[in-house]
């Protein structure tokens, strides 16, 4: 394929040509057609002018202004649009950034990985099991939106019609999600009521203690903060202070809901405010990047640990070649162990070509290990670690850690091992409840959030 240029004519469709590594295949192309012209005639999810002010406040954490907290399931189940999951999620992410205000003394951009976050990128396209003593081969389960968790053909085969139930799904939860925070959360004023019981685990150190502890006494104090800096109080929030976001995997999807609007040049994808492009999908003259380059949303990346500078430089020149101040995010997700090698190289190639990006660390993705037992897990220390050594790696080479970007939810799973909540390996058959990749539960989410805080007040100092 030839090397796509920056003057190449863009459209909704002009993606279809280009490969996709991670591609769909639906067997019933006049099905899939249906489903697509379904999706067009349907009014967007989002707005135009929330993509536009959540451009602004990415712009300001650029600037190292404010600090940007992003994140929700693995992948999101059709079955989980309930109040109280939903309610669970938002509310862990909103007491995760009072204590983040309170540690980094600035506002914070809440940003959940939900309403759309039903499509899963998986290492192989298909999954073998043995059934009846026999090894039995289907399509791997790639999310809500594609296909069906149970393991039979039916359950496996993608479906056009999940991607309008998606849709609908994504519709409903935005509309609780609006008026839960139109709504307010009245305990989030007070800390008390919150579940800080792993304060009192055995496997934190007095000094740990001490710090998370004079952090609760003072988390009031990050409310008036909030307030001071022009923010609103927390429980009078509106709908375009919480944002959403999803990786921008099945194209199809993402398409349909992609247009233009009155009064505002260029398009807007507007299943969502803020779309990502996988590890696995971020070859510039793919369909993913060719698809992103063309729409007005800021747009994240992630990076693994095997992105180098040769490649990364590609990557911004075709999705902002403008250089645009709030459109690009980039997430490294390199692994605990390899963030002193991988960080560094990319931070000075951005920074040499003279890119303005904002740095958010990913701590979740390159800590997956796999227990005796064949369960998928991810230990809490490594977890936290990753995070303060790219806080450290970013600080070494000028720039700064602008964000974190976690997979979490806010029940009382047992799906990551330690923190303060205390799950051994023995825990984990006790609530696995994710059909992907382990999240951190309610305590372990918070427990990150105050290790962060200490982290951003230590280099204040």
């Amino acid at each position: 394929m030839d090397k796509p240029g920056q003057s190449d004519p863009w459209s909704p469709q002009s993606w279809q040509g280009r490969a996709q590594p991670l591609a769909v295949r639906y067997d019933d192309e006049k099905a899939l057609a249906r489903a697509v012209d379904r999706l067009r005639a349907l009014p967007p999810l989002v707005t135009s002018w929330e993509i536009e002010r959540l451009k602004g406040l990415v712009a300001s954490a650029q600037r190292g202004e404010r600090f940007l907290l992003q994140g929700g399931d693995c992948a999101e189940a059709l079955a989980d649009c309930r109040p109280e999951p939903i309610a669970n999620k938002l509310k862990i992410l909103l007491q995760m950034s009072l204590v983040l205000i309170q540690g980094g003394k600035k506002p914070v951009i809440r940003v959940g990985r939900f309403a759309g976050q039903y499509s899963k990128p998986r290492s192989s396209a298909t999954e073998t099991r043995t059934i009846d003593g026999r090894a039995v081969t289907l399509p791997s389960y790639f999310g809500d939106l594609v296909n069906r968790v149970g393991f039979t053909p039916e359950d496996r085969r993608p479906d056009p019609e999940l991607l309008v139930r998606g849709y609908k799904h994504a519709a409903l939860t935005l509309n609780f999600i609006r008026s839960l925070v139109e709504g307010g959360f009245a305990d989030l004023h007070h800390p008390e009521y919150w579940d800080l019981s792993f304060l009192s685990h055995a496997s934190l150190t007095p000094e740990r203690r001490g710090e998370y502890e004079a952090m609760t006494r003072s988390l009031a104090d990050g409310l008036r903060l909030m307030e001071a800096l022009g923010e609103k109080a927390v429980d009078d929030l509106t709908g375009v202070d919480f944002y959403t976001s999803h990786e921008g995997l099945n194209l199809w999807y993402e398409s349909a809901q992609t247009r233009t609007v009155p009064r505002r040049e260029g398009w807007y994808d507007l299943t969502t405010h803020l779309p990502w492009i996988g590890d696995r999908t971020r070859d510039p003259a793919g369909a993913h990047v060719e698809f992103f380059r063309g729409v007005r949303n800021p747009v994240a990346v992630k990076l693994g640990a095997g992105c180098t500078p040769d490649q990364l430089l590609p990557l911004l020149d075709r999705l902002n070649p403008g250089n645009e101040a709030g459109r690009m995010i980039l997430i490294t997700r390199v692994g605990a162990s390899a963030v002193d090698r991988a960080v560094p190289p990319l931070v000075r190639a951005v920074r040499d070509a003279g890119r303005t990006v904002l740095w958010v660390c990913d701590p979740m993705h390159g800590n997956g290990m796999t227990t005796a037992g064949g369960i998928k897990t991810r230990h809490f220390d490594a977890i936290a670690g990753e995070l303060e050594r790219t806080f450290d790696a970013l600080a070494s080479e000028g720039a700064r850690l602008g964000g974190v970007h976690v997979e979490l939810t806010g029940e009382d799973v047992t799906e990551c091992l330690g923190g303060g909540s205390g799950v051994t390996e023995h825990c984990l058959t006790r609530n696995y409840a994710s059909p992907c990749d382990p999240r951190l539960n309610y305590q372990q989410s918070l427990e990150l959030a105050f290790r962060l805080a200490a982290t951003m007040s230590k280099a204040r100092r």
